[in-house]
């Protein structure tokens, strides 16, 4: 049988190429679909006041996404698996993404870390430590 010739623009020669990999892109959409759903969601919800989304890791299949987040309120973990179902809503409106994945929140660990450096740092220079 012979071969089909490729088409001008088909092919992997002429696929578009990413400056990062997609798991990378989709973080970056889900990051700004859940903050822009968060915005709305604080004239509710007032624990979400003092939140910040720092970062979402989307597992490789898209199934699940973990949404790391700092926030001055104790509160703020529970107010946001009280409303991931809206902000699951949310990234399936505007996410443009064939699955929604399922969200899961951790407070992010980078920010206690730094808390704990700038604690040392004071100790140290307050001739403590």
């Amino acid at each position: 049988m012979a071969r089909r010739p490729e088409c001008p623009g088909h092919g992997a020669a002429h696929r578009p190429t990413h400056p990062y990999p997609r798991t990378a892109r989709v973080n970056a959409v889900l990051a700004e679909v859940i903050a822009t759903a968060l915005e709305r969601l604080r004239d509710r919800d007032e624990r979400l006041s003092l939140l910040t989304v720092t970062a979402v890791e989307t597992a490789p299949d898209l199934r699940r996404a973990n949404v790391l987040f700092a926030s001055l309120s104790a509160e703020a973990g529970e107010a946001l698996e009280q409303h991931r179902v809206e902000l699951q809503a949310a990234i399936a409106r505007g996410g443009r993404m064939r699955r929604t994945p399922t969200l899961r929140f951790s407070s992010d660990p980078a920010v206690s870390a730094g808390e704990r450096v700038e604690e040392a740092l004071r100790r140290v220079h307050r001739g403590d430590g």
